[in-house]
């Protein structure tokens, strides 16, 4: 099985959305079809290695994703297949990631707000409920659903497995995979 031409699949989503399950789904899907080579572009990981030092302000959110946009579109220039899991939580800078990569495909991880901070093994949002953490998308700060992304996955309702199988499938269709036979 071979990879037809590189691409970045690009999961959006609030925090315990279900990003980081559905992208050890899908690398472990992607592997068994003998593609060895997918890399991953954690929003937690890039924000310790390759952001650290930038804050939770819209600037430095946008500044984040851009850079995750940027390694994406090296990765998906030179035919590596990457998934990019961050909130990403602002339309316009998710369509400079779109513009920038090409081979770009928008998968919003739609979970209710409720179900999310249910999953919240951190904390996150009760301490964002309580004002000790500033900017959290979907309490103190926006999230702005995609309008026209290519695959939704709806956690709450679909397993991780049934979720990162649609991801392929449109992988598939849109002729970035070889189907199986």
């Amino acid at each position: 099985m071979s990879v037809l031409k590189g691409f970045t699949v690009w999961f959006t989503g609030l925090s315990g959305s279900g990003k980081s399950t559905i992208t050890l789904e899908l690398d472990k899907q992607l592997r068994a079809r003998g593609i060895p080579n997918v890399e991953i572009m954690d929003g937690d990981e890039v924000r310790e290695h390759l952001s650290k030092g930038l804050t939770f302000s819209k600037e430095d959110r946008d500044i984040n994703i851009r850079r995750i946009a940027f390694v994406c579109h090296l990765l998906t220039r030179n035919g590596i297949p990457n998934i990019a899991a961050a909130i990403s939580p602002y339309r316009s800078t998710r369509e400079y990631a779109r513009d920038m990569i090409g081979n770009f495909i928008e998968v919003h991880v739609a979970a209710p707000l409720e179900v999310c901070e249910g999953r919240d093994v951190k904390g996150l949002y009760e301490k964002a409920r309580q004002g000790e953490i500033e900017n959290f998308t979907g309490v103190s700060d926006p999230y702005e659903a995609p309008l026209n992304p290519e695959v939704v996955c709806h956690t709450h309702e679909e397993t991780v497995e049934q979720s990162a199988g649609k991801i392929v499938a449109f992988l598939e269709r849109k002729g970035y995979l070889e189907p199986v036979l």
